[in-house]
C-alpha cells in the first residue's frame, strides 16, 4: 500500500496521538498526531472482539460455544486468565476475559478459534477487516496486541474501529461496561477506570506495553451525543486518564453538551501516593510522570470461568450481568497489567 510503513519508527512513549469522533456522524471533533503509526498494545483485542461479534451475528460461533485452549494461547505472557492446555472455556468467557482483565491467554484461544486453529491466520483476518474498515494505517500480528515489531495502528483507525463496534454490534457494546465477572469463583474486575472517573462512560479498553506507553480507547454517552476517545502514548495511567477527560470535556462542550462535574472516585481503592495521583486524575489535574505501577497478574485457580457463584455461563443480559457484581465493589482490586 501506496505511503505505508513496514514498521513504526515514531513510538516515542509520551508523545501523544489523540482523537476524538462523534459517533453518530464519524466528526472528528479533535486530533493531535491521529495518523502517527503506534504500537495498540491491547487495544489489538477491540478487533479480536469485532471479528467474534461478527462470528456471533453471522451464526460462526455462539456464545456458549466451547473454545479449546491450546499449549500456544495457554503460554501467552501476563496479563492472563491462567488457562490450562486441554481446557475449554466459552465464547462468552472470552469475551468477558478480553474486556475485564484483558486477558493474552483468552484473546489467543479465541484468535484460534475464529482462524481455523492458528493464530498467524486469524491476525491475517484481523489486517483484512481492518482494510474493509479504512484502517489504512493498521497491521496486525496476533490475536492480543503483546508486542510485535509489526503490529502498528492509529488514533483515526482505531477510532474508525471503535465507531464501527457501537454502530454495527449495539447488542454486544454492553460487555465493554461489565464492571467484573467471576473466573471459578474468583472475580475479575474491568482494568477500565474511565468506568469509575467519567459520568457517560460505558467502555472500551485500556493497553498497555513498555514501548508503546499508556493506552485507552473511551466511548461516553451525555445528553444523546455519543463521543468516541483516543489517546495513544501517555507515560503513566494518570496521564492517560486525565488527558482523554480533557479532550472528551472538549469534545462534548464543541457539541453543544453541558459540563458534568466529575466525582472524586478510585482513592478509595488505592493507597498512598497512587490514590492522590488518581484522584487527580479523575478531575483533570495530574499529568506528571509516575506511574501506577501495571503489575502481573497474581496466581489464582484455574479452571471454568464463572457468572456469580456455582453458576456456569450462559447468555447474560447487561442488567444481569451488573446485578452479578453488585454488593462486591467494595472488594474490588485495581491492579493492572499489559492492559
Amino acid at each position: 500500500m501506496a505511503g505505508f510503513a513496514p514498521r513504526a519508527h515514531a513510538q516515542y512513549v509520551g508523545q501523544i496521538s489523540s482523537i476524538v469522533m462523534d459517533a453518530r456522524t464519524g466528526a472528528v471533533l479533535s486530533q493531535s498526531s491521529p495518523d502517527l503509526q503506534r504500537y495498540p498494545a491491547s487495544l489489538t483485542k477491540l478487533m479480536t472482539l469485532y471479528l467474534a461479534f461478527k462470528g456471533l451475528r453471522t451464526g460462526q460461533i455462539t456464545l456458549d460455544q466451547t473454545v479449546p485452549v491450546s499449549a500456544h494461547a495457554a503460554s501467552m505472557e501476563p496479563s492472563k486468565l491462567g488457562l490450562v492446555p486441554g481446557t475449554y472455556l466459552t465464547v462468552e468467557q472470552a469475551i468477558l476475559g478480553l474486556v475485564t482483565k484483558s486477558a493474552n491467554d483468552a484473546a489467543c484461544a479465541l484468535g484460534e478459534l475464529l482462524g481455523g486453529g492458528s493464530e498467524d491466520r486469524f491476525a491475517d483476518l484481523m489486517t483484512g477487516q481492518a482494510r474493509t474498515l479504512g484502517m489504512t494505517r493498521t497491521i496486525f500480528r496476533n490475536a492480543s496486541g503483546l508486542p510485535d515489531p509489526d503490529q502498528m495502528t492509529s488514533a483515526r483507525d482505531l477510532a474508525l474501529l471503535t465507531r464501527q463496534i457501537i454502530t454495527e454490534f449495539p447488542e454486544y457494546y454492553h460487555y465493554f461496561s461489565v464492571p467484573a465477572f467471576y473466573f471459578h469463583g474468583r472475580q475479575v474486575p474491568n482494568h477500565d477506570p474511565m468506568l469509575r472517573i467519567y459520568p457517560g462512560a460505558d467502555g472500551l479498553k485500556t493497553g498497555y506495553t513498555a514501548i508503546a506507553g499508556r493506552n485507552l480507547v473511551t466511548s461516553a454517552i451525555r445528553d444523546n451525543v455519543r463521543l468516541i476517545g483516543v489517546v495513544l502514548g501517555a507515560r503513566s495511567n494518570p496521564q492517560r486518564s486525565a488527558i482523554m477527560a480533557s479532550i472528551l470535556d472538549d469534545g462534548f462542550r464543541e457539541e453543544g453538551v453541558a459540563d458534568v462535574r466529575r466525582p472524586l472516585v478510585l482513592a478509595r481503592a488505592r493507597r498512598g501516593r497512587a490514590a492522590m495521583m488518581l484522584a487527580a486524575a479523575s478531575r483533570g489535574g495530574y499529568a506528571g510522570p509516575e506511574q501506577v505501577a501495571e503489575l502481573p497478574a497474581a496466581p489464582h485457580r484455574r479452571g471454568v470461568a464463572h457468572h456469580g457463584r456455582g453458576h456456569a455461563v450462559s447468555h447474560v443480559s447487561p442488567h444481569v450481568v451488573h446485578m452479578i457484581v453488585a454488593g462486591h465493589a467494595a472488594h474490588r482490586r485495581h491492579g493492572h497489567n499489559h492492559g
